[in-house]
């Protein structure tokens, strides 16, 4: 169902990467104001594109919209680089057109949701469990489109209290766990393996969540901000056992957020 744009004017703010689009009072759900979110980032593909193809609860409503501007002919040539598995499962689903990054390792413009922004437009992503595919995908891109409700804004990263994630080898996981989890003690922070939910519901006990790359998600909670975020990434990585972590810095090149209040649009500034 297409968004009806029309109820939209379109003003420049005083900064100039902000844009805001503000709608009649109307009052929306966090799944309409996603798809708001996801309808205007796909306005910025092009026929022709090599589009990287995100995952989650966000960017499904922007491979809905691709493949529905593909059977209209409003858009043509268009290739989809997906994120996971149940992406690749979508977009076939919907007729687009898929390839690799061995075929194309350079995309014109990626478009995902995040679980968390922070004001330099740092972001969490990978609660959903694509956290590599999306970061290999999505760290090759000229444009890199983020689309979210305004619920996923933060002060800082880790700010929301939910998990921050890594992907690691499942051999001796508890052992990479423990280690992930003194590295930021000064941040409080508690290291829990990823389960599916056990046959009672409860988390506890369920078996370890796999995801599409066979590995295990320890997810991290910060009580307190872990400060220097590139110094925190490259300690991450540093660990024999972890394969990739959830923090995508400085990757993001527009940000789009929907709220109550409209659409706000901001774009990364170049120094």
């Amino acid at each position: 169902m297409a968004i009806p744009y029309r109820h939209f004017n379109l003003v420049t703010s005083e900064k100039p990467d902000m844009e805001m689009l503000f709608p009649s009072p109307v009052v929306l759900t966090q799944d309409e104001l996603k798809r708001i979110a996801a309808y205007k980032a796909v306005e910025m593909v092009e026929s022709g594109m090599v589009v990287g193809l995100g995952t989650g609860s966000t960017a499904k409503h922007a491979v809905d919209r691709i493949g529905e501007l593909l059977h209209q002919g409003k858009l043509k040539n268009i290739i989809g680089i997906p994120t996971s598995t149940k992406t690749h499962e979508q977009a076939l689903s919907l007729g687009i057109p898929l390839s690799d990054l061995d075929s194309h390792p350079v995309l014109d413009i990626a478009i995902d949701g995040a679980d968390e922004i922070d004001p330099n437009l740092n972001l969490v992503k990978g609660r959903g469990g694509s956290l590599l595919r999306e970061k290999m995908v999505e760290g090759v891109c000229k444009k890199f489109v983020v689309i979210v409700d305004e619920s996923k804004l933060v002060k800082y990263i880790g700010g929301s209290g939910l998990a921050m994630p890594v992907e690691i080898v499942p051999f001796c996981w508890k052992f990479t766990a423990k280690r992930l989890q003194d590295l930021f003690e000064y941040a409080g922070c508690v290291a829990k393996l990823r389960t599916f939910a056990s046959s009672n519901g409860m988390e506890n006990g369920g078996l370890p969540f796999v995801t599409d790359n066979g590995n295990y998600v320890v997810d991290l909670y910060f009580k307190r901000d872990i400060g220097d975020l590139k110094a925190a990434s490259d300690a991450i990585l540093r660990l024999a056992g972890v394969v990739e972590h959830g923090m995508f810095l400085d990757m993001a090149t527009t940000v789009i957020v929907a709220g109550d209040l409209g659409v706000t649009i901001k774009n990364k500034i170049i120094k």
